[in-house]
């Protein structure tokens, strides 16, 4: 008993509990390096700046520099994220104060010098991140600020193991240890604890306590630190579901009462479930119609589709766009215990389709007889087509083609499943067949049916009924790569080894050829110094280099002395190794052994100096028809303004594009979507003139200034070979620049398909689409876009020319298009160069009279307003006449009026305007691109290969025509250039009678200005200009007979 009461002997004590997991914990590093140019704030021409960083509740400070206008802090601070997942939205606040402890003076509060405000998508992970210097921004309107900060922002994972929580004490040892801590705790002493937040879900009613650590604690003046625990409700919108008859919610109701086991959803634990997501989206009705009663362009022009798209309610579903179309959803997973066979497959049946699936496939380990699929099928529904229809499904062996069983399953009773549903959890059927083939079926089939729409999470993989050939007509989504310009300064070259058997006299010719993957540039002539052997080019070659970054750089020294280039060295630089820039800063220069040949000997050495430019935006568009203007580098990027939703609804009267038998056509139809780096392509609709799609997507905008495109291709992909690869056919494409959507707004319109080729111009037929700019804050973030740079700073402060430009830009083409190429599906160059306008420079003269009526159609107004002052000179209606009189006396008599005025007017001008806006984005405009009348023989010029591939006579004749058209240009110019000679010639004395009368002319005006008052100057010329056609002269006025007079140049060319 003493044994007993004296506790356990030590081999029965239990066991110590297992340890816990790692945890990831998520940190943020704000490295703050320095500052420049801040403004002086304590009174004596200096500051005494600090920092603070303000990040998720957690509140930083760095030390204060003593009186520096450009201080140098080099401190980093760290903090704990909270929720990964929500990273992307959190907000970094960091603001930089003036001590007040170290001015001048008795300071009441610290100056604020300036703030910076990041939003999570700007983070980088560690490694990739790199030192950018941030403008200081105000904090209000009155506020006087200058000055950029240095900082370093990035994130990283670190693995936590939690402490364990030591083994309770002893009765003795605990009542030790209880006095000790009375000895030594001291008096009145609060004792601080974690905050814990408590997020509370109202419809799923369960509660998560998540604690928190606790930041560094800096005393703050004028912040008080709070311990009390915040409490934040979050309330979870009801699930979206797609609108449904009556009956059929009755159906599905009963179907997820009834069938309980078979629709049974396995959540996840409650310390799993995700942190809900709060979105702020204002959506606009589905319903609302727009009437167009007039059409400008006749057939051509886009037109609003009447009817309503979905049918209205209170929810508003993922898919609230475009029309809900419903499928049958087979997901056939595994077989068990069949009957033996070499290759089974499954025949999928119902009343109106037939689909087979793919052999199945056998794992390591498993029987024969336990074959896998993993595939999930979609098949049209339409319950009053197959109300009392069933759905067979059918196991056989494709060698033998014998029938191993099947399972019949009537419609009727299939669930119905919405988007936000878990998957519908597979069964086991049993196998059946016939009386004569019973004793052959053996086996189970584990497979799930359920009814769902184009919402569901399986439709994008699924095996669609219309679109049988999956490996190419499957929608997806793509993203372009990531794409960086590779700048390579080449400075000099020293100890080459150059041929010594040069003509007197000659200077060598050495030259430094680049080469990246496709890309090659080669510099100017090296210049040589009569001093030294070097050879100097301070020359920059500029590239473009896409992630993974995995080419290598290769240069090559060669003498190109001789008419054949003799290589002297050569270096091979791998671009990941090259270093990241995302400013203007000076990167170092490095010098580089040549080498040579086989054995790598020594002949040379080069100096490079090399960067990737973060700080630059990569085109590979058009400039007018640019989607994005955001740099390369992410931690530059600025939060976006708003969300665009398209819904892609489908075509109407499209052209047979390939032959299907005797007198048939057909077309096998896909859209293509691109905005920014995304690329959106919907599924391929086979052998159908009016496609279906219903399809939506969104993008994140940036810039509303930005133009969405969208395509309709042709798939021929789908049945070629793997050796013959044959191009998609192009149908057509529309731009809808995204500022001239209203906010909130749906526009539901059908656009005509145009191709223009060397027939003429074609319409293919019409694409229906759904279009929304979702902006929830209108005013200052999406006004404040207005007054930016389109481009980013570097396009700036190091510009780059136009021929490179565009050189830059074909090459950044071609590296999208083979990055895409890759993809399953692929999306062909073909698809890629006609969505990003790869041939929009080329030159035609269709292009070159649409641009000359622009201009014209430009400068119509000065037209018109030179046209009425004529009107009014002539007193074609006398009441205007002396109404123009009249206000002409007011604005002379008050000349401060002249510029309110003018402000007015062309405010009247926008609210009278305002009843002609146009109701719709505008497509493609037939009349501007001249394409209704463009002449057969310029369009088949236009579409003419460069270098020309046709005969010497017909483009003898096109240069004839061009030198004709050359000759116009040319007598134009020359007429702009004599009107400003002439100008020059009142002045140098060319003609000296005619500047004696000039000069002459001026003192006389000089005089009368100085003694008549210039009111009555101004109203004496104005009513001479005005005066009655009585009192005119039919004859050209002396004034412009004088000018006409004047000597220009032009009697001077040969």
């Amino acid at each position: 008993m003493n044994n007993m009461s004296s506790g356990p002997p030590p081999e029965q004590q239990p066991d110590p509990p297992p340890p816990k997991p790692p945890q990831i914990v998520r940190k943020l590093v704000v490295e703050i390096f320095d500052a420049r140019n801040l403004l002086p704030k304590d009174g004596q021409g200096s500051s005494s700046p600090y920092v603070v960083v303000d990040f998720d509740g957690q509140k930083k400070r760095t030390s204060t520099v003593h009186r520096n206008l450009n201080p140098e802090w080099n401190e980093g601070l760290e903090f704990i994220i909270s929720d990964p997942r929500t990273m992307e939205f959190e907000e970094l606040d960091i603001e930089v104060f003036n001590d007040k402890r170290l001015s001048n003076g008795n300071a009441r509060k610290n100056h604020f010098l300036g703030r910076v405000k990041l939003y999570g998508s700007q983070f980088a992970r560690r490694g990739e991140e790199g030192l950018i210097y941030f403008p200081l921004e105000k904090k209000s309107v009155f506020s006087w600020i200058r000055g950029e900060l240095g900082l370093k922002i990035y994130y990283y994972d670190e693995m936590v193991q939690e402490q364990e929580e030591p083994p309770p004490p002893q009765p003795e040892q605990q009542q030790q240890q209880q006095q000790q801590l009375q000895q030594q705790q001291p008096p009145q002493e609060e004792v601080k604890k974690t905050p814990v937040y408590v997020v509370m879900e109202e419809p799923r009613h369960r509660m998560l306590e998540v604690p928190m650590m606790m930041p560094t604690e800096v005393p703050m003046e004028g912040h008080t630190q709070e311990h009390s625990p915040p409490i934040v409700t979050i309330e979870e919108s009801p699930p979206p579901q797609m609108n449904m008859p009556p009956e059929q919610q009755q159906q599905q109701f009963l179907h997820r009462h009834e069938e309980g086991p078979q629709v049974m959803m396995s959540g996840p634990p409650p310390d799993q479930y995700p942190a809900p997501e709060v979105k702020r989206m204002q959506a606009g009705r589905a319903g609302e119609r727009l009437r167009v009663m007039k059409r400008p362009n006749g057939d051509y022009s886009p037109r609003v589709i009447s009817g309503k798209v979905g049918v209205e309610s209170e929810k508003i579903s993922a898919f609230d766009l475009v029309e809900p179309m419903q499928y049958l959803f087979v997901r056939i997973v595994k077989a068990r215990g069949l009957a033996p066979s070499e290759c089974p497959f499954i025949k999928i049946r119902t009343s109106t389709h037939f689909l087979r699936s793919k052999p199945g496939i056998i794992r390591p380990g498993e029987a024969y007889s336990n074959p896998e699929w993993q595939q999930v099928f979609a098949l049209g529904y339409n319950k009053q087509e197959t109300t009392n229809s069933t759905l067979e499904i059918s196991v056989w062996d494709r060698a033998s083609d014998h029938f191993l069983g099947g399972v019949c399953l009537d419609l009727s009773d299939v669930p119905v499943r919405d988007p936000p549903d878990s998957p519908l959890a597979p069964q086991w059927y049993q196998l059946e067949g016939s009386a004569d083939d019973q004793h052959k079926v053996s086996g189970d089939i584990q497979l799930s049916v359920w009814i769902g729409t184009q919402a569901d999470d399986a439709f994008p993989e699924s095996c669609s009924s219309d679109a049988p050939y999956v490996a190419h007509t499957r929608p997806k989504v793509y993203q372009s790569p990531k794409l960086w310009y590779l700048r390579v300064t080449v400075i000099e070259a020293q100890d080459l080894h150059i041929a010594p058997n040069l003509p007197p006299l000659t200077a060598p010719e050495v030259r430094v050829k680049a080469r990246l993957a496709f890309q090659s540039v080669r510099t100017r002539r090296g210049s040589m110094k009569h001093h030294s052997s070097a050879f100097h080019w301070n020359e920059d070659l500029i590239f473009v280099a896409g992630d993974p970054l995995e080419d290598s750089l290769f240069l090559l020294v060669e003498d190109c002395t001789t008419k054949e280039p003799v290589p002297l060295g050569y270096i091979i630089i791998p671009v990941s190794s090259i270093e990241q820039r995302l400013d203007e800063r000076l990167v170092p220069a490095k010098w580089f052994g040549l080498e040579s040949g086989p054995g790598g000997a020594y002949c040379g050495r080069l100096h490079l100096r090399m960067c990737l430019e973060g700080g630059y935006h990569v085109l590979d568009e058009a400039a007018h028809v640019c989607s994005d203007f955001r740099p390369t580098a992410k931690q530059l990027w600025k939060p976006a303004v708003g969300i665009l939703e398209l819904g892609i609804l489908g075509a109407r009267g499209l052209l047979p594009l390939k032959s299907k038998g005797p007198g048939k056509g057909s077309t096998d139809a896909y859209c293509v979507a691109k905005y920014g780096k995304k690329w959106v392509r919907t599924r391929t609709l086979t052998d159908t003139f009016d496609p279906r799609w219903n399809e939506q997507y969104t993008w994140q905008v940036y810039d509303p200034c930005t133009v969405l495109t969208i395509g309709v291709f042709d798939n021929r992909r789908m049945f070629a070979d793997g050796c013959d690869n044959q191009p998609d056919f192009r149908i057509g494409k529309v731009r809808i620049r995204v500022s001239t959507l209203e906010n909130n707004k749906v526009y539901t319109n059908s656009y005509p398909l145009l191709v223009l080729s060397r027939s003429g111009l074609k319409k293919m037929g019409e694409i229906e689409v759904a279009i929304r700019f979702v902006c929830p804050s209108l005013l200052p973030e999406t006004c404040a876009v207005y007054g930016q740079p389109v481009l980013p700073k570097m396009h700036y402060l190091r510009p780059l020319g136009v021929a490179q430009q565009e050189a830059l830009r074909g090459a950044a083409i071609k590296m999208v298009a083979s990055w895409l190429a890759r993809s399953e599906p692929p999306l062909g160059p073909e698809v890629v160069r006609y969505m990003l306008d790869a041939d929009s420079h080329t030159w035609s003269m269709r292009k070159s009279k649409a641009n000359w009526f622009r201009i014209v159609a430009v400068l119509a107004w000065a037209v018109g307003l030179a046209k009425w002052l004529d009107d009014i000179r002539r007193w074609r209606n006398p009441v205007t006449t002396i109404l123009v009189h009249v206000l002409y006396l007011v604005l002379v008599w008050y000349p401060d009026l002249i510029v309110p005025t003018g402000f007015l007017y062309v405010f009247l001008i926008g609210v009278w305007y305002y009843r002609f806006r146009p109701k719709i984005p505008a497509g493609m405009d037939t009349r501007i691109s001249q394409s209704e009348t463009v002449d057969p023989d310029e369009l088949d010029e236009e579409f003419d290969t460069m270098p020309s591939s046709k005969p010497p006579e017909i483009i003898r004749m096109r240069y004839d025509r061009l030198r004709i058209l050359a000759a116009r240009v040319q007598t134009v110019l020359g007429d702009f250039a004599t009107q400003g000679e002439r100008v020059q010639a009142l002045v140098s004395w060319r003609d000296p009678r005619a500047t004696k009368l000039f000069i002459i002319l001026c003192l006389i005006i000089t005089i009368v200005l100085y003694a008549v008052p210039p009111k009555m100057v101004a109203v004496a010329l104005g009513f001479y200009f005005l005066r009655h056609p009585m009192f005119r002269d039919p004859m050209p006025p002396a004034t412009l007979n004088f000018f006409r007079r004047l000597p220009s140049l032009s009697d001077r060319l040969m």
